[in-house]
């Protein structure tokens, strides 16, 4: 089976889940094929948030709990070198390139080290950025993480479709996921662009038409699949067979 086969079968199975916590299950039903086996998903704290509060900011959790306690307790998150690389990317990474790019000191150091304590010693993380503009920072970990090139593809987007999929439930929009969804001729176009990474500016070069124009198709057509962000927009299209 092919990637692209293999994505649509995972997108399915999150489509039927219809709790967060059954989101979590099956997300990491798949990503575990790959050594992902925890996974940490919530908006990121501000600096100095009491570490009481730390926790209402976890939207998904399927972390050793004791881990857990500890990166709260001793307030990792302000830290993690991880959740700094989050923040300067934007973009899906392996918890390894983190470590390269941001300056590890005593305390960073100390984050990393714990956590392979408790089996978390590589994974993939990434920040999701919702319509709101609120930015949600998934991470998923494991002890021994095999991703290739497509592999990592694939999980990444995987994981934000069922993290946008968590969403929606929790705020119960999933209730309206399911019915009929009909996009423009000009709004298939955009998210096929998009599906291969084209910007704004780049799907209006190719499709003739103003900068202003390709991001509308793009929104309307987030708006109709209820999609929290582009990525899902493209998984959601993808399911619904908008995108072959």
């Amino acid at each position: 089976m092919g990637h692209f086969d293999r994505t649509l079968e995972f997108i399915d199975q999150l489509q039927h889940a219809d709790t967060a916590a059954a989101v979590c299950e099956k997300l990491l039903g798949i990503t575990s094929e790959f050594g992902l086996t925890a996974l940490m998903a919530g908006t990121v704290p501000q600096p100095g948030t009491p570490r009481g509060q730390q926790k209402d900011h976890v939207l998904l959790c399927e972390w050793p709990g004791e881990w857990l306690e500890r990166y709260v307790a001793r307030n990792y998150v302000d830290h993690d070198p991880v959740v700094s690389h989050m923040k300067q990317l934007q973009a899906p990474f392996q918890w390894r390139e983190a470590s390269k790019s941001i300056r590890i000191d005593k305390s960073s150091g100390e984050v990393m080290g714990d956590a392979g304590e408790f089996k978390l010693r590589d994974g993939l993380a990434f920040p999701l950025i919702t319509l709101d503009g609120q930015i949600v920072m998934v991470s998923l970990g494991g002890e021994a993480v095999e991703l290739s090139g497509a592999d990592f593809g694939l999980v990444s987007l995987v994981a934000t479709y069922a993290i946008g999929r968590a969403m929606q439930i929790h705020t119960m929009a999933a209730k309206t996921l399911d019915h009929h969804v009909e996009l423009t001729p000009r709004e298939r176009e955009c998210m096929q662009w998009a599906a291969v990474g084209k910007s704004e500016w780049e799907i209006s070069q190719i499709l003739g038409i103003s900068e202003h124009t390709s991001e509308k198709h793009l929104l309307n057509a987030k708006s109709k699949l209820g999609a929290v962000n582009r990525v899902q927009a493209v998984a959601e299209a993808i399911r619904r067979g908008y995108i072959s």
